[in-house]
């Protein structure tokens, strides 16, 4: 098993980038010294290089102008959750706050997942949250390749790292069996998501978060507002299985449910709702055990099927502000796009991608 650190060594990028802020916003820089490391577990595609200009000057010296590109991970389905491949690059249009871009790059393929499971251990419910995350859990496991990588993270009011990151898939399935014991009734939902994607900020190429949890938080330094504002600037993909449900039909059977209970319920559902739909995601809230496995591998199939798309801003001021991207699907003659069932049934459909992203702040201008 290799440490954190050395994974995130092993997946950061070789050569010296500025990594501009949101949706997996990058300069590429010159060449420089590298490090020799193994083979990337999950390479990224190829990124476009940044258009350069150059001003000759006296005795040789040139000044260099790093142009940024943003790149988004894609994934297209029905409404009945079919996922759409075969896609090509003019089957897509990028709207920058209303602006059509130039897609610059793209691509698509079978990548190899590395992911962290975030997974509430806590007393909340009376360890209710915690052991079914604890048995759903086991149902993602079947749907990993040997060459995804996987962590596992564990919170109440800490957050533990429980297993580094590893190809041994059963090492974390022993993990999450040798749980046994809830200890504190806090839930730091928000603090944990954030470290985690903080220690995913260096790694390159496809990376998500799995939370499985309640949505309840009730300990965190961070409020709700904090952790969105934080998680506009990250290029990790979180995916979200809420794990209440199931109790809360138990006790609206038994006439149980208050209204605070309620209403307490509805919004953890939103704040796992708007996590995962704002950084590309989906959330998924089973009623059922039955539906546990379909949930677990529409979470790998989501990651195996993104389309990689790259473009250049037309907007080149570093001023900071957020920037809303749309990604609409077209049909080669710029129409809407037509997705047909096996019946002929004209089909709705559904994108997934990151909603927007920070602008960087000085640097690049107009």
């Amino acid at each position: 098993m290799m440490s954190w650190n050395s994974m995130m060594g092993r997946l950061a990028a070789v050569t010296t980038t500025m990594l501009l802020l949101g949706a997996g916003l990058a300069a590429q820089a010159p060449e420089g010294p590298q490090n020799a490391s193994p083979p990337q577990a999950n390479p990224a595609p190829a990124p476009m290089p940044a258009a350069t200009q150059q001003k000759p000057q006296e005795g040789g010296v040139t000044i260099s102008l790093e142009v940024p590109v943003v790149t988004l991970d894609v994934v297209a389905t029905t409404s009945d959750g079919g996922l759409i491949t075969g896609l090509k690059k003019e089957n897509f249009r990028i709207l920058e706050d209303g602006v059509p871009q130039t897609i610059t790059n793209f691509g698509t393929g079978d990548a190899p997942i590395t992911m962290v499971v975030l997974m509430e251990w806590s007393n909340v419910a009376n360890g209710w949250f915690a052991y079914q995350a604890k048995y759903w859990a086991d149902a993602l496991f079947p749907n990993l390749k040997p060459q995804d990588w996987v962590a596992l993270v564990t919170f109440d009011m800490n957050h533990r790292l429980e297993v580094d990151f590893t190809q041994n898939k059963d090492e974390v399935r022993a993990a999450v069996y040798h749980l046994m014991f809830p200890g504190f009734s806090e839930s730091n939902l928000f603090d944990a998501l954030l470290d985690t994607v903080d220690r995913l900020k260096d790694v390159k190429g496809k990376k998500s978060v799995l939370v499985l949890a309640s949505g309840i938080d009730t300990f965190s330094k961070h409020t709700l507002d904090q952790t969105l504002k934080q998680l506009r600037q990250t290029d990790v993909t979180i995916f979200a299985v809420g794990v209440a449900k199931t109790l809360e039909n138990r006790q609206e059977l038994h006439q149980r449910l208050s209204s605070s209970r309620e209403l307490t319920y509805l919004q953890a559902q939103n704040q796992l709702k708007t996590v995962a739909q704002m950084t590309g995601g989906l959330a998924w809230f089973p009623q059922f055990d039955g539906e546990i496995p379909t949930d677990m591998r529409a979470v790998a199939d989501f990651l195996r099927h993104q389309y990689s798309i790259t473009y250049s801003p037309t907007n080149h001021a570093a001023d900071g502000k957020y920037r809303k991207v749309k990604v609409e699907l077209v049909a080669p003659d710029g129409g809407p796009l037509t997705i047909l069932d096996q019946k002929g049934k004209k089909q709705k459909v559904v994108v997934y991608a990151r909603e927007g992203y920070q602008a960087p702040k000085g640097g690049v201008g107009d």
